[in-house]
């Protein structure tokens, strides 16, 4: 007699890998929201995989992608795991070893990443044991549960009982033969239980995000902060420093237009009443601040400054001006005994450590010469946002952000360039980074189309900048023709982008539009094209539109 099977299939096997999966990362979620948001595996994982990751490599993903970088790493991650999730189900099938080996793997991957931060605690290891855990326990519920099963076909014969089997006729060739059976898939018990533990892992992810998000304090912390009145407020901004043309940047950075480049997959979220700044190393008097020292300081100064990132292509979008509130950061040096390299200090290096454990070198004679270094406590009239570095940040004019502008700030030590490499440096950065002279054009854009009305001119306007330097002069040349200086807008400080506008008695047709700029120093940008990597990028900023 013919046996009729019906397998659930490795589809269902492959479902079942991906629903353990969800419920391993709910549960890791939810572990490191208590212990430490880091420590989440996709988040550790997706930090190694930063820190790994070659400098050209992020220079393509940061100019292909910009700040969706991150966004799409933890994507392709997620693809990734659901694809290796779902081979597991499909393999612990035939061999449940298989399937725990798996797991175990995945777990210590995470439980690996999450050690290897600098942050780390032995702790951190939790969120990814006990996602495998859970992961196993539901992957083995699940399978065991869309087993089939054996059940009687409706055509089987029924069993007789003892007594009518004495009372038949004795016929070996007519015996009953084993009852004919279906392998059924037990449909009903798999839908109700994975459904359940879709829902458990989704509402356990989204409550494990909520409160690594909320976690510390930090909302509360930052809600209570009321910024100090400045013993030192910035200069008002002078007339005719926003130039107010359709199209160019306006003079200040909206905070929540404000770029952002870091490796923080997940934002540190600190509270301002527990958080200490520690500052400490060679030529050091050892001190520790709390965030109250810091508001109660009387020498609390409001500046206006410009910040460019060193990953900001010629013309790119990755540079911003804000008013900043914060302590001199020379003063808070000096109070702890630390003397410039210039005055015999024994450190030429001043690394800042972010909570995450990123480390930033900055020179100590730059911090020290008299610029407006601050640690910033607040950001165009508002507390720091969380993604810009709650409580506390660094803010040096004049140098790129990746050796200057540590966010998240915990921690000051003063070493040397020798004894001491940044994170970024290993990484084939420059270990030391000025700001170099650039200019951009914000309008007309690249590939625009532009109407031109008789007897008009064509406004071509965009910013420049020379922190800790100022801008001198903006040119432009069309169709690579002479150069033609521009109009420059009032100028706030030195430290601050310069907006600046051409009017351009265009004609009908298709134009290449260049501009340069030239700093106090006498020193004009250089025609020179190279890329962002080692210490910025270098060249003419240049569009090509169409007049009509």
């Amino acid at each position: 007699m013919t046996i009729t099977k019906r397998s659930p299939g490795r589809l269902i096997d492959a479902l079942s890998g991906l629903l353990a999966a969800g419920s391993a990362l709910a549960t890791a979620e939810l572990a490191a929201a208590w212990i430490n948001p880091q420590a989440a595996p996709l988040i550790a994982v997706g930090g190694a995989v930063i820190d790994a990751v070659p400098r050209p490599l992020k220079e393509l993903a940061v100019s292909v992608f910009g700040t969706a970088d991150k966004p799409l790493l933890l994507g392709g991650m997620a693809v990734v795991l659901a694809a290796f999730a779902a081979g597991i189900g499909v393999l612990a099938r035939r061999n449940w070893t298989v399937g725990w080996l798996g797991i175990a793997a995945l777990s210590l991957l995470g439980a690996a990443a999450a050690l290897a931060r600098p942050d780390s605690a032995l702790l951190d290891a939790l969120p990814a044991a006990l996602g495998g855990f859970v992961a196993m326990g539901v992957l083995q519920a699940l399978l065991a549960v869309s087993r089939p099963r054996l059940a009687p076909t409706p055509d089987a014969p029924v069993a007789a009982t003892s007594e009518e089997a004495e009372a038949s006729e004795p016929a070996t060739s007519e015996l009953p033969q084993q009852p004919s059976a279906a392998e059924t898939f037990n449909r009903r018990g798999f839908v109700a239980l994975a459904s359940t533990a879709a829902a458990l892992s989704a509402a356990g992810g989204v409550t494990g995000r909520w409160l690594a998000a909320s976690s510390g304090g930090t909302a509360a912390s930052q809600a209570a902060v009321r910024l100090p009145r400045p013993a030192s407020p910035a200069a008002a901004v002078p007339d005719g420093a926003d130039l107010e043309i359709a199209g160019l940047a306006p003079f200040f950075s909206a905070n929540e237009d404000f770029y952002r480049i870091d490796t923080a997959l997940a934002t540190p979220r600190i509270d301002a009443t527990t958080w200490r700044l520690r500052i400490h190393g060679r030529g050091v008097n050892e001190r520790t601040y709390t965030y109250a020292d810091l508001l109660a300081r009387e020498d609390i100064v409001e500046r206006d400054v410009t910040l460019a990132c060193v990953s900001n292509p010629v013309g790119g979008d990755y540079v911003d001006n804000a008013r900043w509130i914060g302590i001199p950061l020379e003063a808070l040096l000096r109070e702890a005994g630390i003397r410039p390299p210039r005055e015999g200090g024994p450190a030429d290096q001043l690394v800042s450590r972010s909570s995450d454990g990123m480390t930033i070198g900055t020179p100590v004679d730059d911090v020290m010469d008299g610029r407006d270094a601050m640690l910033a406590l607040g950001m165009n009239g508002k507390p720091l946002p969380v993604e810009h570095g709650f409580p506390v940040r660094m803010v040096v004019p004049g140098l790129y952000g990746y050796v200057s502008a540590c966010k998240w700030l915990v921690e000051m030590e003063l070493t040397t360039f020798d004894a001491f490499d940044a994170y970024w440096v290993p990484r084939g950065w420059a270990a030391q980074a000025p700001i170099k002279t650039q200019s951009r054009i914000d309008t007309p854009r690249q590939g625009d189309s532009v109407s031109l009305d008789s007897g008009t001119t064509v406004p071509i306007a965009g910013v420049a900048w020379a922190q800790n330097v100022g801008i001198d002069r903006v040119e432009v040349s069309v169709d690579g023709g002479p150069w033609q200086q521009a109009r420059l807008a009032a100028e706030d400080t030195a430290d601050t982008w310069r907006q600046w506008v051409f009017d351009w008695p265009a004609e009908p047709g298709s134009h290449e539009l260049r501009v340069r700029a030239t700093d106090r120093s006498g020193q004009t940008q250089t025609a020179d094209t190279a890329p962002p990597a080692p210490d910025g990028a270098t060249g003419y900023h240049t569009v090509n539109v169409t007049v009509t």
